[in-house]
Parts: C-alpha cells; structure tokens; sequence
C-alpha cells in the first residue's frame, strides 16, 4: 500500500465538506487537479481505510514491507491493558492485603505469546502497541516510557526475541477500527503463522471479530484476549487477566 501525501488528509475533508454544501471548492482545487480526482473517487470510508493503512506504513514501513513479518505478531491495545493492570492493583491489594509492583511487560509478553502458542525457542515476535496520541507513559508497567523506554527495544528470553513497536492513533481513525485492520493485515501475511490481539472493550472486540472473519487460513493460529469470554469466530480466547496477573507478581495460591 502506498503512502498518501499528506495534503490528502486535508484534501479528504475538504471533499467530504464539498459534498455536504458547507464550504466552497475553491481550496481543494488548490491542492491539485489529479489530487482532486483521486478523493473524487474515493467514498469517505473508503479514504478511511487508505489512512488506516498509510498510518502504518509512515510510521515504520513494518506493515507494507512482508519482508520484516515475523511469524509472531501481538497487537494490543497500550491504553486497555495499563486500565486493567491498574484494576487489577487497586482489587488485589485490598484482597491479598499487600503491595503489588508495577506489571513486569516483558513477563507480561511473554505469557500472552505462550497463551497464543509461541513455545521455547529461537523465536522472532513483533510485539506491536497501540495508544492514543496523548499517552506517553504505561503508568502500571516496567519499563512504562512509550517513546523512551519500549518503542524501538527489543528483549530475549527462553522463548526468542521480542521487537517492540509502539504506534499513536491518529485522530481521523479510532483506535477500534486501528486496531481491527492491523490484526487483518497482520492476519493475512504469508508469513506470520500466529496472531495476539488484545482489543478493548466489547465493542473493539466485536470490530476485530468482524475483521477476521476475511481470514480463511486453517495454518494460521488467531488468538483474541478478553477479560471475560466473548462471542466466538474463527480463532481462539484467552482470558487477559491471567497473564496480567502473573506480570504484577500475583500468585495462582495467593487467591485460593
């Protein structure tokens, strides 16, 4: 997928308006003739889309490049998860009566490739998260620097090597639908052979669902992360909790 100039963003809601009688044409005519025909083209939600993708491909060229693929691939939401972790904290130090430290993330990772089949090994997994443009830090997790201490490193255990990313939501998208079309795209490689969401709520959920119902590959491994379970499709559940737990140092006989 090629990137879009960036006057096409501007350009979208200039052709949009257009429609909608609100502003004149002269502006988008400014922006170029063979710009223009192309928005002409295109529905809103089609544009949509396009940006879903070019919002991947300017950021690291990880998404249009199959070359860079690994075979794992974890998608999650930076905001959902660092919510739960907080939940969690709050209930189980009033229960077990102690404090609990911050989630260890590279434990945290590590039990959600195990839950989606990464066994020990020489592993490669692109760990991809996804947050809102004003968060910078996961205040729940270690190391918690979005910019400074996860996007770009990289760690390795008995499983393989973890490469992480991390990718703002722009404003014309919503992270729902972000994350729905990279769990699709990711989901339609060749070359990745399991696949970790963890959407946010019901309603993201319900979107990556929809999504994956393109996928028609029995060699590929899809597995969806939820705190409680959801209505099913073609892939697999794991219940989020689990692993979170185990990331904040909380214990199966802890809780019996």
């Amino acid at each position: 997928m090629q990137g879009w100039d960036l006057n096409v963003l501007q350009t979208a809601f200039y052709a949009q308006a257009i429609r909608e009688q609100t502003i004149p044409k002269g502006p988008i005519d400014r922006l170029g003739d063979e710009i223009s025909k192309k928005i002409a083209n295109l529905t809103f939600a089609n544009f949509v889309l396009k940006a879903i993708y070019a919002n991947f491909a300017t950021m690291n060229n990880v998404f249009d490049n199959p070359a860079k693929w690994s075979e794992n691939v974890i998608i999650a939401d930076a905001d959902f998860i660092d919510k739960v972790a907080f939940d969690l904290t709050v209930n189980f130090e009033r229960m077990l009566m102690r404090r609990i430290p911050k989630a260890d993330l590279a434990r945290w990772i590590d039990c959600v490739a195990l839950d989606g089949g990464v066994r020990e090994g020489k592993n490669e997994v692109q760990v991809v998260l996804i947050h809102d443009k004003k968060t910078e830090r996961l205040d729940n997790f270690t190391p918690s620097g979005i910019k400074t201490e996860i996007n770009g490193m990289a760690f390795n255990d008995h499983l393989g090597e973890f490469s992480m990313s991390a990718y703002p939501v722009e404003e014309l998208v919503s992270k729902a639908d972000f994350i729905a079309e990279a769990a699709m795209i990711a989901s339609s490689q060749k070359e990745v052979k399991r696949v970790m969401v963890v959407p946010d709520d019901e309603e993201a959920y319900a979107k990556v669902r929809h999504a994956l119902r393109r996928i028609d590959d029995e060699g590929k491994r899809i597995t969806l992360f939820a705190m409680q379970p959801m209505e099913g499709g073609n892939f697999r559940q794991e219940i989020l909790g689990y692993s979170l737990m185990s990331a904040l140092g909380i214990k199966g006989e802890e809780i019996k």
